[in-house]
C-alpha cells in the first residue's frame, strides 16, 4: 500500500483515568454481522494485545487500556450508530503504549490493515501513557484532507486533553459521520450515499490478505508462530479474494480481446493463465484440508501457508500487467467513444434477455422446479442487471457533458460488466435446457443398455446374478416410465442409472470378454462426463453471476469438480476406470458447490431484507450479488481496465476490471487488471 502521510504528532500530559480493563474481541454488529455471515463467513478475532497492533471483534471497541470502564458501552452504541447512520465507521483502539511499531501513525495504520480496513474505516488509536495518539483514514476515504483535520484539532484533542477518553470517541464518531462526501459526478447524493454504504458492509466483511508475493512468502515461511485458525480464516479469505479477481479479470480480457485482438492482449492472457494456475493449485489444497480425510497440525499448517503464498503468486502476476492494461483500455480518454459501445451492447444483450422468461417458463412446463432452481432467478436477475446497465450509462453520459471523465469511466465499468452479466444469466437458461435435452437422450440410451445386461445377465451363472438381473429389470421400467413423465428431473434419473447400470454391470463382469467390458466402461464413462460437465457448468453459471455472495467452500467445491470432470476427459482412454470414479466425484462436488453457493445468497438475500428488486436500491444489490459493486468499489487508481477485487496497481485499478491488488491511492477510478491487495492509507494525530 501506498505510505501514510505523516499526520502524527503526540500530545503532552501524564494523568489519566481508568476504569475496569477490558477488550471486546469478536466482530459482529447489526449491518456488518449480517454482511460477513452472508459474504465472507464468520470470522473470529484473535485475542488482542495491549499494545502491540490489536484485533477487532464485535465491538469497534478495544480498551486494552481500561479507562472507559462503565462508558464502554455508551460508547460501543454511539459508533455503531453513526456508522449505520453514514455508512463511514469509527474504530477506537486504547492502549497504554504503542509498541511493534512505537510510531502512532504507523501503529495505527498497521492495525487498520492488519483488520482487514476499507475506505470508509476509520481507526482512531491511543497511547493513553504514551500521551499519544492517531488517526488512520483510508486513500479512498470520502471525507477530504481538509475535514480530517479539523476533526482532529477540534474534535479529537481537545477532549484527549481533558481525559475524556469516552467523549473522544463519541464526538469523533458524529464528526466523521457528519462530514461531507467529497466531490463526485453522474450519480446523485443519494446513489453516491447508498453506494458508499454498500461499499463500506462489502469491505468490512471481505478480508483482502494477499499483500503480493513478498508478504504470502512471509506468512508462509513464518507460519509456525501463528494460530492454525487464523491461517485458516486468512486463506479462506485469499482464496475468495483472488477468485473474484481472476474472474473479473477474465471478463475484463474478453471484453479487450472483442475490441482490440488476440495479438495486442498476449500479455494479459499469459498473466491470466499464470494467475489461475495458481488459483487452481491453491483450491485443490483447499479441497485435500476439506476432504474426510484427517490432516495432522503439521499438514494444516503447511497447506493454509501455500494457498497464502499461491494467492499471492497469482496476485502478483496480475498486478504486473495491470498499467499496460489501463494503457491498451484507457476508458477516460476514449469515454464517448466506449459509451457508444456499451449501449450497443446493452441493446445486444436486451434481446438476449427478452425471451429469457418464456424460455424458463417452457422448460417448467417439461421438467421439475428442483432442476431448474440454479436458473430460477435468472430472468429478473438479467433485466435487473440491464436496468443498472442502462442508470450506469446514464450516468456516464451526465459525467462526460460535466467534464468528469474518471467518473464516467467508473459508469462505463459498471455498465459494461452488468451488461454483459445480464446476457450470461439470459444463456444460463438455454445452456440447461440444453444439457437436460441431452440428459433425457442419454437417459434413454441407458435403459436401453440396462435391458441388454438384463439379457446377457441370464445367460450367465454366478451367485445372486438372478436376483440383481431382475431388480436392474424393474429399475429400467421404472427408469423408462419417468423419463416420459411431466416434472421428471433427467439429472437425477441419470443418477439412478449410473446406481442400476454399475450394479449389473459388477455382477456380470466377470463373464465379459475385457474388450468388451472396456467399451461398456466407455460408454458409461461418457454418460457420467456429460452429467458431471452439465453440472459443473450450472454451477459455474449460478456462481459467477451471484459471486458476491458465494463464500470459498463452494468456490473450492466447484473448483475441484472442474478439475476432477476435466482429468476424467484426460484419463478416458488410459484409465477408463479412474476416469469415471472421477467423473462421478466431479458431479457430486458440482451438487454441493450449488448447494453451498444457494445458502450462501439465500443468508445474502435475508442480510439485505429478502431477494433484490426491480429497480433502484434493488438493481444496486442485484449488482452487489453479481460482484458487480463489489469489484468496482473496492478498485483504486486512475483509468479504466483490467481491474480485479481491490483494483490496480500503478496508475490502472478502479471499478472492477483486470488486476491485482497494491493501490495507487487516487480518489476516484475506474476499474484495473488486478488481485486482491490491502489499499493505502493515510494517518494523522498528535500530542495534547
Amino acid at each position: 500500500m501506498d505510505a501514510p502521510r505523516p499526520w502524527a504528532i503526540e500530545w503532552a500530559s501524564s494523568g489519566r483515568k481508568r476504569g475496569n480493563a477490558l477488550v471486546h474481541t469478536s466482530r459482529g454488529w447489526s449491518i456488518a454481522a449480517a454482511a460477513l455471515a452472508v459474504l465472507a463467513g464468520l470470522f473470529i478475532a484473535s485475542p488482542a494485545y495491549a499494545e502491540d497492533p490489536v484485533t477487532f471483534g464485535a465491538s469497534p471497541v478495544v480498551d486494552a487500556a481500561g479507562v472507559l470502564g462503565g462508558d464502554l458501552a455508551e460508547v460501543e452504541r454511539a459508533l455503531q450508530d453513526a456508522g449505520q447512520r453514514s455508512g463511514r465507521q469509527l474504530f477506537v483502539a486504547y492502549v497504554d503504549q504503542f509498541t511493534n511499531p512505537t510510531s502512532a501513525e504507523t501503529w495505527a495504520n498497521d492495525t487498520a490493515v492488519a483488520n482487514n480496513m476499507g475506505d470508509e474505516d476509520y481507526l482512531l488509536a491511543v497511547a493513553v501513557d504514551g500521551r499519544s495518539y492517531s488517526l488512520s483514514v483510508a486513500d479512498g476515504a470520502s471525507l477530504s484532507d481538509s475535514e480530517i483535520a479539523r476533526i482532529r484539532s477540534q474534535v479529537i484533542e481537545p477532549r484527549l486533553s481533558d481525559d475524556d477518553w469516552a467523549g473522544a470517541a463519541i464526538a469523533a464518531a458524529d464528526a466523521i459521520a457528519g462530514g461531507g462526501a467529497g466531490t463526485g459526478g453522474g450519480f446523485g447524493w443519494g446513489w453516491i450515499l447508498l453506494l458508499l454504504a454498500l461499499a463500506a458492509i462489502v469491505v468490512v466483511v471481505l478480508v483482502v490478505v494477499s499483500r503480493r508475493k513478498k508478504k504470502a512468502g512471509q506468512v508462509a515461511g513464518g507460519a509456525a508462530a501463528v494460530p492454525i485458525e487464523d491461517l485458516r480464516r486468512q486463506a479462506g479469505g485469499a482464496l475468495v479474494a483472488i477468485d473474484d479477481a481472476v474472474r473479473t479479470s477474465e471478463e475484463e480480457l474478453g471484453f479487450a480481446v472483442a475490441a482490440y485482438g488476440d495479438e495486442a492482449t498476449a500479455p494479459f492472457r499469459e498473466a491470466l493463465a499464470m494467475a489461475k494456475g495458481k488459483v487452481a493449485e491453491a483450491f485443490a489444497l483447499q479441497q485435500q484440508l476439506d476432504d474426510a480425510v484427517p490432516d495432522t497440525d503439521e499438514q494444516r499448517r503447511a497447506w493454509y501457508g501455500s494457498i497464502i503464498q499461491l494467492t499471492g503468486e497469482a496476485d502478483q502476476a496480475l498486478d504486473e500487467q495491470a498499467a499496460k492494461f489501463d494503457e491498451l483500455r484507457d476508458l477516460e480518454r476514449n469515454a464517448p467513444q466506449e459509451l457508444e459501445r456499451v449501449k450497443l451492447l446493452t441493446a445486444s444483450q436486451a434481446e438476449k434477455v427478452a425471451p429469457a422468461a418464456d424460455r424458463l417458463a417452457a422448460l417448467g412446463a417439461v421438467y421439475a422446479a428442483s432442476v431448474l432452481a440454479t436458473v430460477a432467478d435468472n430472468p429478473a436477475q438479467a433485466q435487473s442487471r440491464l436496468e443498472f446497465a442502462t442508470q450506469s450509462a446514464d450516468a456516464a453520459a451526465a459525467a462526460i457533458a460535466a467534464g468528469e471523465t474518471s467518473d464516467a469511466a467508473v459508469s462505463i465499468r459498471a455498465a459494461e460488466e452488468a451488461a454483459d452479466q445480464a446476457g450470461v444469466l439470459a444463456e444460463a437458461i438455454d445452456k440447461l435446457g440444453a444439457a437436460l435435452e441431452e440428459a433425457d437422450h442419454a437417459v434413454a440410451a441407458g435403459v436401453a443398455d440396462l435391458e441388454t445386461d438384463v439379457q446377457t445377465a441370464a445367460g450367465l451363472q454366478g451367485a445372486g446374478l438372478a436376483e440383481i438381473a431382475q431388480a436392474t429389470a424393474a429399475e429400467a421400467a421404472a427408469l423408462r416410465a419417468a423419463g416420459a413423465q411431466v416434472g421428471r428431473d433427467p439429472l437425477a434419473l441419470q443418477a439412478r442409472l449410473e446406481q442400476a447400470n454399475a450394479r449389473i454391470d459388477g455382477a456380470v463382469g466377470s463373464a465379459r470378454e475385457a474388450a468388451e467390458q472396456a467399451a461398456r466402461v466407455a460408454a458409461q464413462l461418457d454418460r457420467s462426463i456429460s452429467t458431471a460437465r452439465a453440472g459443473v457448468a450450472a454451477a459455474e453459471d449460478y456462481l459467477v453471476n451471484r459471486r458476491g455472495a458465494v463464500g470459498a467452500e463452494a468456490r473450492t467445491r466447484l473448483a475441484e469438480a472442474g478439475r476432477l470432470v476435466t482429468l476424467a476427459e484426460q484419463t478416458r482412454v488410459s484409465d477408463p476406470a479412474g476416469a469415471l470414479q472421477n467423473a462421478q466425484r466431479a458431479e457430486q462436488l458440482a451438487n454441493d458447490a450449488i448447494r453451498v453457493a444457494q445458502q450462501d445468497v439465500g443468508g445474502f438475500g435475508g442480510a439485505f431484507g429478502g431477494q433484490p428488486q426491480q429497480g433502484g436500491g434493488g438493481d444496486v444489490l442485484g449488482a452487489v450479488l453479481g460482484g458487480i459493486l463489489i469489484n468496482n468499489m473496492l478498485g483504486g487508481g486512475g483509468g479504466g481496465g483490467f481491474g480485479g477485487f481491490g483494483g490496480g496497481s500503478g496508475g490502472g485499478g478502479g471499478f472492477g476490471g483486470f488486476g491485482g491488488g497494491s493501490s495507487s491511492g487516487r480518489r476516484s477510478a475506474a476499474g484495473s487488471f488486478g488481485g486482491s491487495s490491502t489499499r493505502g492509507r493515510r494517518s494523522g494525530g498528535g500530542r495534547f
